[in-house]
């Protein structure tokens, strides 16, 4: 058991928690288009115009995040009320739905497009350099979802909500290449799991929607404790660097903002930083 506090309820199905530099808490609002902005004097919303769904910070301060609705890539700066396009197209085909996005080692972006694969095998992973060369890593997936860089980024870890399982493969940031991803953890879930974070343990800490869990997963593949949470569609999950909200979690049932204090601390995250 862990304590589970609510931060934030009400939210318009909540995804994608993140922490900027200066250590404020972020999520967004999928349905509502919304980014927002947690603090303990409440919430501020930002409105993106589309669909947002994953979200992480750079080194500057700057949200990028998946625009589902748009099919595009985009950032805000928060500090200008600035906002950017940074990709929308491949193969000269709108981005398929995009939904979570990491920076890798050496300032890559990569990010998941599962599209409508639920039934199909049409989901498909990308990389952004960061000269802005956009390529397919991998396709074929049944709705690939939430992504993490483990093994100090060595390593690339995809969840495929519709099969219930995370693949795992070798990532060469230098190449932009995911080696030889083969399936490595089962988590079941009806339809499965979705966002993830890595813990400074080493073990991945996964929202399983529908299930009203997180999945903690140890390196090899094995489920290492599970923890139950109000509400059953957690849709992601962040550390907080400062460790006094320990693991937050986004709720999609009940619209919630969740915070597991007793859990963490996280492993530190790639801010685009090249090199």
């Amino acid at each position: 058991m862990s304590t589970v506090n609510i931060l934030a309820e009400g939210l318009n199905f909540p995804e994608g928690p993140a922490f900027d530099p200066a250590g404020d808490l972020w999520c967004v609002e999928l349905k509502g288009g919304n980014l927002v902005r947690w603090s303990e004097r409440g919430i501020e919303r930002f409105a993106t115009g589309g669909g947002p769904n994953g979200l992480t910070f750079d080194h500057r301060g700057w949200a990028w995040f998946c625009d589902a609705e748009r099919g595009a890539i985009r950032a805000f700066d928060p500090s200008s009320d600035q906002w950017q396009t940074i990709v929308d197209r491949i193969d000269d085909q709108p981005l398929f739905r995009p939904n979570d996005l990491a920076f890798d080692p050496l300032g890559n972006l990569i990010f998941t497009c599962p599209g409508d694969s639920r039934t199909e095998p049409t989901g498909y992973v990308c990389c952004l350099s960061t000269t802005g060369e956009l390529t397919k890593i991998a396709q074929g997936f049944y709705f690939p979802n939430g992504l993490a860089l483990v093994d100090d980024g060595r390593a690339l870890v995809v969840a495929e909500t519709y099969r219930q399982r995370l693949w795992k493969g070798v990532w060469s940031a230098a190449e932009r290449h995911w080696v030889d991803p083969q399936p490595w953890a089962d988590l079941g879930g009806l339809p499965g799991p979705d966002g993830m974070a890595l813990g400074a343990d080493g073990l991945l800490y996964v929202a399983v929607y529908r299930s009203g869990q997180i999945k903690v997963v140890d390196v090899e593949g094995l489920i290492a404790v599970t923890y139950d949470l109000p509400g059953k569609n957690p849709t992601n999950a962040a550390f907080d660097p400062s460790g006094r909200l320990g693991l937050v979690v986004t709720e999609a049932e009940r619209g919630l903002l969740l915070s597991l204090p007793e859990l963490g601390p996280g492993a530190k995250l790639f801010d685009g930083s090249i090199g």
